[in-house]
Order: structure tokens, then sequence, then C-alpha cells
């Protein structure tokens, strides 16, 4: 069984002011539904956010799944680079060919090793995993990184240039094979 309530990756960093973040695909706190599991529908769910502070430049969003069995979580999406003045990405805007993303916006590897949203999939019979779909609002038009490198990396970057953050998180369990 997977460890229960590990920490956020943005525990560990400064605080800062909340954003509102919402999703019409599912409730805060409630089940990822299969549309944004990896073996079904694999299809990155619609975001909207609101609560900007003055100095917001842009805005990065990443899904996180603290729970994954590898000591380090799941990354299963990192964009970042997306204009100030959009406050919503569209269902399935995680797509490997960039539709309904900004053409500014640049999304790295997740840890399936694609560009793009790579749903919930989690093992079977290892409890419920949390999905950590996160907002930062950014001081930069640009963060800095490029397509290349790892969400690490990009949250590296999040850690000193995040004006408020906000977030959504969905649960999922794979039943048991």
């Amino acid at each position: 069984m997977s460890a229960a309530r590990r920490p956020l990756p943005h525990d560990f960093h400064p605080p800062v002011p909340e954003l509102a973040v919402s999703s019409e695909d599912f409730t805060d706190g409630g089940v990822l539904p299969d549309d944004h599991v990896y073996s079904e529908g694999n299809v990155s769910p619609q975001l909207s956010w609101a609560g900007a502070p003055a100095g917001t430049k842009s805005y990065a969003v990443t899904c996180y799944d603290p729970d994954a069995p590898t000591g380090s979580g799941f990354w299963h999406w990192s964009v970042f680079d997306i204009p100030a003045s959009v406050t919503e990405l569209p269902r399935g805007a995680g797509s490997g060919d960039f539709k309904g993303l900004p053409e500014s916006a640049v999304q790295v590897r997740n840890d399936y090793g694609t560009r793009d949203f790579g749903g919930a999939a989690p093992p079977p019979g290892d409890g419920a995993h949390r999905y950590v779909f996160t907002v930062y609002a950014v001081d930069q038009e640009k963060l800095g990184p490029d397509a290349e490198v790892s969400p690490a990396v990009v949250g590296f970057n999040l850690r000193f240039h995040t004006l408020a953050r906000g977030q959504v998180i969905a649960e999922y369990a794979a039943p048991e094979g």
C-alpha cells in the first residue's frame, strides 16, 4: 500500500497568496473520472483560475502524484509560459499536439517520458492516489527553462518566481487485478 499523505512539492516552498483553481471535470477532493486515467481516456482536465496578484506575467500548470510508489512521486504534467491573459485551459489541452494551449506554452516530459498530460495510473491494489493539479502565477513572461528539462527543474525555477499558487486535488484508485 502506498504511503499515505506524503507532502506536496510546494509544501517546501515559501508561502504565497492563493489562487482560486477549479475544474469542470472533477470536484476538489473528489474522484478523478476515468477520462483522465492513462489506460482510459488519458485526457487532461479543464482547469480555470482566478485571483492572480499584480505583477503576474505568466502561469504554469502541473499535475503530480505524491503517493506514487517511487520515493519521489510521479509527474503527470508540467506546462509553463502560459500568458497572463489566459485563465483557463480547456479539456484536452495537455495533448501532445498542443491544441488548446497558447502558442508560447512549453510542455516538458512527464514521468512517462512524453511531452503531454499522462493520466492517472496507480498500481492495482495500491489504494487511492492524489492527483494534484497546481496553477502558479509567475513573475516572468518566460520562466527560463526549455522543453528539454525535467519537471523537477521546472519546480526549482517556480520556487523562485511564484507570486501565487492554487490547486485542486482528485483521487483515483485502480481496481485490484
